[in-house]
C-alpha cells in the first residue's frame, strides 16, 4: 500500500434498487453479465440457483431479496459480482456494476440507530460522496446464512433425528443442504 492509499479504502461498487452499495474490492474475483442460474430446490429464498463459472460452480444469492428490496422487473437479467470467501466463490446478483472507487475514511459513517432490520445487519455504513451515498455491506454477514439470524429471519426450533437443525420458515438459512443428516438423505 503506498503512503497515497493510507486513509483511503478501495470498493467495487453496484447498483440495486436504485441505491449504491459496494463491496471491499479485495474480495471481489470478477464480475460478469448475466449468467444461466440451474434452481436449487428447497433452497432459501435469496439463493437464487447455481452458476457454473468455467467449471467452478458458484451460489447465486440475489442481494435484492437478501436486503429485502424489491423484486427485479420481470425481463431485467442480474448481472454477477463474484466474490470469494473461504468456502469458495458466491455471485452476487445485482442490477447494474458501478466503478472501482478510492474512498477516504474521513467520509464513512456508521448506519444511524434508526436504521432497523436486515439492512442494519449487513450495512457497515456509508461513505459520503458528492453526488449520493455508497452504502458498503459486510460481506461476510451477507455470506453467513448460517449465522444467527436477525430480527424478522427463521429462528432454530429443534434438532429432531435425521435432522441436525429443523427451522421453523421455508427460508431457512444455511447452505442448501446444511442440516440434512446423510444418512436420512440416503435414506438409512
Amino acid at each position: 500500500m503506498t503512503s497515497a492509499m493510507i486513509g483511503r479504502r478501495r470498493y467495487c461498487t453496484f447498483f440495486l434498487d436504485g441505491l449504491f452499495f459496494g463491496v471491499e474490492v479485495e474480495r471481489v474475483q470478477e464480475v460478469l453479465r448475466y449468467q444461466e442460474m440451474t434452481p436449487v430446490p428447497l433452497a432459501p429464498r435469496v439463493i437464487r440457483g447455481l452458476i457454473n463459472l468455467r467449471g467452478q460452480i458458484v451460489t447465486a444469492l440475489d442481494l435484492r431479496r437478501r436486503l429485502e428490496l424489491s423484486e427485479r422487473p420481470e425481463g431485467r437479467h442480474p448481472m454477477n459480482v463474484v466474490v470469494r470467501s473461504d468456502d469458495g466463490g458466491t455471485s452476487f446478483l445485482v442490477d447494474d456494476i458501478g466503478d472501482v472507487l478510492d474512498v477516504e475514511d474521513e467520509a464513512f459513517e456508521r448506519p444511524p440507530e434508526t436504521l432497523r432490520g436486515m439492512p442494519r445487519a449487513l450495512i457497515r455504513g456509508a461513505y459520503k460522496l458528492k453526488e449520493r451515498l455508497l452504502l458498503v455491506l459486510d460481506t461476510d454477514k451477507v455470506l453467513s446464512l448460517t449465522s444467527e439470524p436477525p430480527v424478522g429471519e427463521p429462528r432454530l426450533i429443534s434438532e429432531p433425528p435425521g435432522l441436525s437443525r429443523r427451522y421453523e420458515a421455508p427460508s431457512m438459512p444455511g447452505h442448501i443442504m446444511a442440516g440434512i443428516n446423510p444418512a436420512a438423505r440416503s435414506g438409512r
